[in-house]
């Protein structure tokens, strides 16, 4: 396993600290009664491995209420992922959260195919957050359905084994005489049928099926995985309906904003206090000192009030006077010219090198040289930042758009002091998250807030709060030099990576570069070193961490290094690959020449690539592999006299393995693209005196629907295991269009956004 994709599944080292929490609150925490101590011992020690599936968990065990202990006294729930009545109808929980992803609809699927069930018969609701019963609750990495393929396939398959055993007995046949389809057993011998409603109850009195012994489909037996199936909330988003974390309304809830240095690092040192809490509808106003971790509560002003309008109103009075000693005075400007002046000297580490690259580029036929930089960029989700919380009486009580509920749980026990069993998180569909959503700092400060006034409060952040205290995608700059020999073979390779650190010894999330990046185990001679600038500002992942900006420069440099071999740029990325082979044998993880290939193939074949374009007109094409996914773009764009560009269509091919939900995966690709192009043309956050700007989309561009090009999606359906589909479609999308903008214009584009290039659209 590569360095980077390692370090991502180590974060389950968390899940299983949450569950050794959880075996300690075992025989104390209402939720877990009815499972006995052995029991649930055994449960959780496999419980992020998907054998919880193995044990049938009582319903309050499962889903912790008196409530739908009674709901389901009379209905085959063999585990906590599904229900099925006698009326024929299904629930399926989704465990994960929903952050426009499409997995609220994608794990239901994966639990029915196996169960065999009516689509039209099945409800899907949001599981309650409780790792210990779960395993994995959280959206990152593109990892939800690697994650709980396994799991959720083997909940529906151990239904279906039961439903199918209370058949033949019913019927006194062998179980091997029955066939399951559409939610009904049927005996192939003597044509009876009984819905899976029918057979709930008789069902329910059966004991659990051996795990082991649980027969999954093939892929070429899937009825509904690999179709186009609508959202399971898609009604009730265009309707309006309450799902998202802005929505939520408690009962005596109040509302609160929560005013923090805009440098990070700065502390409140003093506030017209007494004055904000004379304004209309202020409640409180106090502040808040923090606890040193960024990640968490920073230090700031919190304004409480009866409406949000009014806190709003009241923030536009407060006055604080900063302590901005230790605070950050981040410039990008000047790390820009610090970037410049190392880039032409030695490294200061050398992270990985193969070969004698020096002699290599001395007897090479032609080096190429590029120097490559991106800037720090916002996440800018549709919904800002927010949380409703309610601590009483020990308790708190949180309902949240989180990418990290099953954190948020540790996180909350241990700022408050409590037991992680008086912790509950709600959570709620999210609107985006491209991982800003991955940090609980809004969740901390509404807890504390709420603990602070003795009510349930929402804190509510403006666009402004979300532009200034994001947790930013890292800016950085590539060295470059490459060899061919005189075929135009690819023969040296040399990268300086200038990158940001915290701490002078490791670079900042999503700032890192893997020791094995491409194409460093295709290439004879490979040496890729590293230099830390110095940073205050906070940085997390953004949309495909690392590779969104790594694969810019890399693959815009393989175009380069293609064009002076005077190489068709198809032919050079095949060249490569070689033969099909695991770059990294043994770790399905990792690159695949073949599969990469293919992709590459399948894009070219459907973009028309070589077929002659007038005038203006390119195409660009560009392949990258992160998060276990393969992917190549094509993209064609044409650029008049100008530099007014316009880019009309990008094909996408991808190989994840096998599709779940045919729409959504295609969805996901085109967001990519099109989160993908804006990022690229226009959007950058400028540092100075360790604030960033722009605070608002006045002046952070977004791509609008008048210039959204024309998508062409395309899947090679591998029987690989599966692999996510949010992340890995963007990385290939900008050097795909500046490799077509050369193609186009003989423009060379190593600095992004465009606009500084003088690029509109």
């Amino acid at each position: 396993m590569s360095a980077s994709l390692h370090s991502e599944f180590l974060a389950d080292r968390e899940l299983r600290e949450l569950i050794l929490a959880a075996e300690e609150r075992d025989a104390r925490s209402s939720g877990l009664l009815g499972v006995s101590r052995r029991s649930f011992l055994k449960l959780a020690g496999v419980a992020g491995g998907g054998l919880v599936l193995a044990f049938s968990l009582e319903p309050r065990a499962a889903f912790g209420s008196a409530e739908e202990s009674a709901r389901t006294a009379t209905e085959f729930a063999p585990n906590a992922f599904l229900r099925v009545s006698p009326d024929g109808s299904i629930l399926i929980y989704s465990k994960g959260p929903e952050i426009g992803q499409g997995v609220k609809t994608s794990f239901a699927m994966i639990v029915a195919e196996e169960l065999d069930a009516d689509w039209s018969r099945v409800r899907v609701e949001q599981a309650r957050i409780d790792p210990a019963v779960y395993g994995r609750q959280s959206a990152g990495g593109s990892r939800s359905i690697p994650a709980s393929w396994d799991q959720l396939r083997r909940a529906g398959a151990a239904a279906r084994s039961m439903l199918v055993a209370a058949a033949a007995k019913e019927w006194g046949v062998s179980e091997s005489e029955c066939r399951t389809g559409k939610s009904r057993v049927l005996h192939a011998g003597s044509e009876r049928e009984l819905g899976y409603g029918e057979l709930a109850n008789r069902a329910a009195a059966l004991p659990l099926p051996d795990e082991s012994r649980l027969k999954l489909k093939d892929r070429k037996d899937y009825v509904l995985l690999g179709t186009r199936v609508t959202g399971v909330d898609n009604h009730a988003l265009v309707t309006g309906k309450p799902l998202f974390g802005i929505d939520q309304v408690v009962s005596g809830m109040l509302y609160a904003v929560f005013e923090k240095c805009a440098a990070v690092g700065g502390k409140v040192v003093e506030a017209n206090l007494d004055e904000v809490k004379t304004l209309p509808g202020v409640k409180d106003a106090f502040v808040i000192e923090g606890n040193g971790n960024v990640s968490e509560v920073m230090p700031g002003v919190a304004i409480v009030a009866t409406s949000t309008w009014a806190a709003l109103s009241a923030r536009r009075k407060l006055r604080v006077r900063w302590d901005e000693s230790r605070a950050s005075t981040d410039s990008w400007k000047q790390s820009v010219e610090r970037a410049a002046e190392v880039a032409s000297q030695a490294p200061a580490a050398t992270v990985s090198r193969r070969g004698d690259v020096d002699r290599a580029f001395q007897t090479a036929a032609k080096t190429v040289e590029g120097f490559y930089s991106y800037p720090f960029v916002a996440h800018a989700p549709m919904e800002p930042q927010n949380t409703t919380a309610s601590y009483k009486d020990g308790r708190i009580e949180v309902w949240a758009p989180t990418q990290t509920p099953d954190r948020a749980l540790t996180v909350l026990a241990s700022l408050l002091g409590l037991h992680a069993s008086r912790v509950t998180i709600h959570q709620t569909r999210a609107g985006g998250g491209f991982g800003r959503r991955l940090i609980n700092d809004v969740v901390c400060e509404a807890a504390l807030i709420s603990k602070r006034v003795g009510a349930p409060v929402k804190l509510q952040w403006t666009r402004e709060d979300d532009m200034q205290h994001d947790f930013y995608r890292v800016g950085g700059f590539h060295a470059l030099k490459g060899a061919v020999d005189a075929s135009g073979k690819l023969t040296a390779w040399h990268d300086h990576f200038i990158t940001f650190s915290a701490d002078s010894k490791d670079p900042v999330a999503g700032g890192d570069i893997d020791a094995n990046e491409f194409p460093a185990l295709l290439t004879e001679s490979f040496r890729l070193g590293q230099t830390l600038l110095p940073l205050a500002t906070p940085c997390g992942p953004w949309r495909a961490p690392r590779s969104n900006g790594i694969a810019f420069a890399v693959q815009s440099f393989l175009h380069e290094l293609a064009t002076a071999a005077n190489r068709d740029h198809l032919e050079f990325l095949l060249e490569l690959m070689g033969e099909p082979r695991w770059l990294q044998p043994g770790n399905t993880f990792a690159l695949h020449t073949g599969r990469a290939a293919n992709v590459i193939r399948r894009a070219a074949a459907e973009a028309g690539w070589g077929k002659p374009l007038p005038k203006g007109r390119g195409r660009g094409l560009a392949f990258h592999f992160s998060h276990a996914g393969h992917f190549a773009e094509v993209a064609e764009v044409s650029v008049d006299t100008k530099k007014k560009l316009a880019v009309h269509r990008v094909t996408v091919a991808g190989d994840i393995g096998p599709i779940v939900n045919l729409s959504g995966a295609e969805n996901q690709c085109q967001g990519a693209v099109i989160d993908g192009l804006s990022t690229m043309l226009g959007l950058e956050m400028d540092i100075e005196q360790g604030r960033l700007s722009p605070h608002n989309f006045d002046r952070y561009p977004m791509l609008r629907l008048a210039h959204a090009p024309e998508v062409d999606v395309h899947f090679i359906q591998s029987d690989f295991g599966p692999t996510g589909v949010g992340e890995p479609a963007l990385p290939p999308l900008a050097p795909a269009v500046c490799n077509a903008i050369f193609a186009a214009a003989g423009e060379r584009l190593r600095t992004l956004p465009l606009t500084r290039a003088g690029y509109t659209i």
